[in-house]
């Protein structure tokens, strides 16, 4: 009897900890910003001590995306003179470089620096070295930028406080046909969470690594085998006392994949990383953190865990049934059914049928199948950092 109360306590344990994190997190969080502001002490447009801004970017074979990216960046109402761009070529075999170059004598602002196979890390790190600028942008070749968002990007660190602030990265274009539409619901939904944690605790966990900017002084070199940068990054700025928030008005644009096959590609690669910063940051998991801690565990960790904490409601579900309770029939059948709408999606999908509802399920499961993808991967040990971009919805 006691082994079934265990196993009872457990399995309703795993069901609060999923639901939490999904459901009443995001809601205890909109309950405790409700009253409360962004920042409100901000460098205006029109001043003139305006800080000077260096965008740092790793780029591999971006040749469809690199011009758009590099005029975006400089279609502005940011002063240009304080502006400069540093583009690290990851031994691009493409015609990368040659845009960049044929760009450069336009504006002179841009220095490209080739480097031999490294990773994002790594070039990151190069590119951070060569600059020189009290503020640091970071972004990626395939996330373009509105005329006002480095001036967003920018005018919080007025606050001294204030050591990182993310970017609020949409998606303009969808496709029924795959997962597009799903992955821009999920960016709108973990934008607002993201924002909610800034203005509520000053502690956004994690920044999406498409766009955000640093203090200078606050730059982490990042480690050599480090798969996701922007989460480490974000961490120390945490781990040093400064705030990190999300700009809602910093908007930029992202065309993403609408292939569920890249989708995961890249979500395994990110899971790996997940686990090698989760381990990375355990002291900001103490209780003596408060904000952060409870952020990080409601937003981040839990998340994590769910591939195992949906492995283990199935298995004590049916361990759970000789009890004879009818509360746990409907929960094993709630879980078969969802598991089923799987494979009655790929069957609606083979035939031209695009269910909404059965996507955002086939998403569900095949995101937490990358995580614990990305944990086996993480465990054999981390051998490289090289990347190649996510075929994108185009």
């Amino acid at each position: 009897m006691l082994l079934l109360l265990v196993l009872q306590i457990l399995f309703w344990l795993a069901i609060f900890l999923v639901f939490h994190s999904y459901v009443l997190f995001p809601k205890i969080l909109e309950v405790l910003g409700r009253k409360k502001k962004q920042n409100q002490f901000i460098w205006d447009l029109t001043d003139g001590d305006l800080p000077e801004v260096d965008i740092l970017m790793a780029v591999y074979n971006e040749e469809k995306v690199i011009e758009q990216k590099i005029l975006s960046l400089f279609e502005t109402n940011y002063p240009l003179e304080k502006i400069h761009v540093y583009i690290g070529s990851d031994a691009s075999t493409d015609q990368t470089d040659s845009i960049v170059k044929s760009m450069m004598s336009k504006f002179p602002q841009i220095k490209l620096i080739r480097y031999d196979r490294t990773g994002k890390s790594g070039i990151i790190n190069q590119l951070y070295k060569e600059s020189g600028s009290d503020i640091i942008v970071l972004t990626d070749a395939n996330v373009f930028f509105e005329i006002d968002t480095i001036y967003h990007l920018t005018k919080h660190y007025k606050n001294k406080q204030i050591g990182l602030i993310g970017g609020n990265i949409v998606n303009p274009d969808f496709k029924k046909t795959g997962i597009s539409f799903q992955e821009k619901k999920y960016l709108e939904r973990e934008n607002r969470i993201k924002y909610l944690e800034g203005i509520s605790m000053g502690a956004m966990i994690g920044a999406f690594g498409g766009c955000y900017s640093i203090r200078r002084e606050l730059y982490v070199e990042i480690p050599p085998k480090c798969l996701v940068d922007d989460f480490f990054i974000a961490m120390q700025v945490l781990r040093k006392g400064k705030k990190t928030i999300n700009e809602l008005s910093a908007i930029c644009t992202e065309d993403v994949s609408n292939k569920i096959s890249e989708e995961f590609r890249r979500k395994v690669r990110i899971s790996a990383g997940n686990f090698q910063n989760l381990f990375t940051f355990l002291d900001l998991l103490s209780p003596f953190k408060f904000g952060i801690a409870f952020c990080f565990i409601s937003h981040k960790v839990i998340r994590w865990i769910t591939p195992f904490l949906l492995i283990g409601l199935f298995i004590l579900n049916l361990l759970l049934l000789p009890l004879g309770y009818k509360i746990y029939i409907l929960t094993l059948a709630g879980q078969i059914c969802a598991m089923l709408g799987v494979l009655v999606d790929r069957l609606f999908k083979k035939i031209g049928l695009h269910s909404r509802i059965l996507r955002f399920i086939t998403h569900f499961y095949t995101m937490n199948f990358a995580l614990l993808v990305g944990f086996v991967n993480y465990s054999r040990g981390v051998k490289t950092t090289t990347w190649k971009p996510t075929e994108r919805n185009q």
